[in-house]
């Protein structure tokens, strides 16, 4: 295919991943999101996770919306993260679909359908480099500089519902 061929066919976001440009959200605007996918978020920040990452697979996958990717640093903390985000969506009203990988906590993955949450050990997440085999998706800012007052608002709320919650 000729290089303008390309360029009139395809959109900018293959166009930079084919230069192997990652395309990111200029803002790392945390409220453009999913309430779901913040909780998750909020979640894994919670329990110290590592690398928080989302990558907007519409318009290229047909299976779900968006992966949330984060680290632990070993099998016990990979398993907090996983709980904290399970519960915390459960408390939300939501369920995962299925969760897989517990036991051994390499590479867990909790399904809900329109987004899936994947939490790795380091060498684990080096392993299978999702945002590398993804890399035509748009890739969400999530890291603590660009969104951190953002989310620790968001904990805060979080954290006001479950005292309310308590005190029924």
């Amino acid at each position: 295919m000729s290089q303008k061929l390309k360029e009139k066919t395809l959109s900018p976001e293959v166009q930079a991943a084919s230069l192997g440009v990652r395309s990111e959200t200029p803002s790392g605007d945390l409220s453009s999101l999913d309430e779901r996918i913040r909780r998750a978020l909020s979640a894994a920040w919670e329990k110290k996770a590592l690398d928080l990452t989302v990558l907007d697979l519409r318009g290229i996958a047909s299976f779900t919306d968006f992966f949330v990717i984060t680290t632990g640093t070993n099998r016990r903390q990979c398993q907090a993260i996983s709980d904290e985000v399970v519960e915390q969506l459960k408390r939300g009203g939501t369920r995962a679909a299925r969760v897989e990988g517990f036991p051994t906590a390499e590479w867990i993955l909790i399904d809900y359908g329109d987004f899936v949450v994947h939490i790795f050990e380091e060498k684990a997440r080096r392993f299978y480099d999702l945002e590398r085999l993804w890399r035509e998706a748009r890739r969400i800012d999530v890291s603590p500089e660009r969104i951190g007052s953002e989310i620790s608002n968001f904990i805060s709320e979080i954290s006001n519902l479950k005292s309310e919650g308590s005190d029924l």
